[in-house]
């Protein structure tokens, strides 16, 4: 008896927790960078959200974000550059499949539930544009809509 026992406090253990959240968890460093033709913009602002939160970085810099199944939409900002919105998706990590033989579907639950199934890349990179100089832009007429003819006041000869 006392062998049965010490047999179901090790296999019990095994067969209810979730493979991914023990190893990797439910949360994720990330690298974010800015570039605009081809150079690196430093000092963007940064705002990382999902259905598991919001975290901000400035650029280039490193974050820890909550894993989701979700896509993580990456706003960046910086003076002189449109802002950007990058969605970045999400994978499932293969480890996610052990649990179907260690974890069973309480560990596929656990994982799936936690984010602790998914990954996002490493590192996110989000092009910027810089914003046109305003003194060598055309200057643009705004000239309103109206039915009545157009007058000259040159006179005709």
């Amino acid at each position: 008896m006392k062998k049965i026992v010490k047999f179901l406090m090790v296999i019990i253990p095994i067969f209810t927790t979730s493979c991914a959240s023990i190893i990797d968890g439910s949360s994720q460093s990330l690298s974010v960078k800015t570039v605009a033709n081809g150079s690196d913009v430093s000092g963007a602002q940064c705002e990382l959200a999902n259905n598991k939160g919001t975290w901000f970085v400035n650029t280039p810099g490193s974050v820890t974000v909550h894993r989701s199944y979700d896509e993580l939409n990456v706003t960046c900002k910086e003076v002189g550059y449109t802002a950007n919105v990058v969605p970045v998706k999400s994978t499932t990590k293969a480890m996610a499949a052990g649990n179907i033989l260690f974890g069973g579907l309480i560990g596929v639950g656990v994982d799936v539930g936690t984010g602790a199934a998914y990954d996002y890349p490493g590192l996110i990179t989000v092009p910027l544009q810089p914003v046109s100089d305003v003194a060598t832009a055309e200057p643009v007429v705004d000239l309103p809509a109206t039915d009545a003819p157009v007058v000259s006041k040159t006179p005709l000869n």
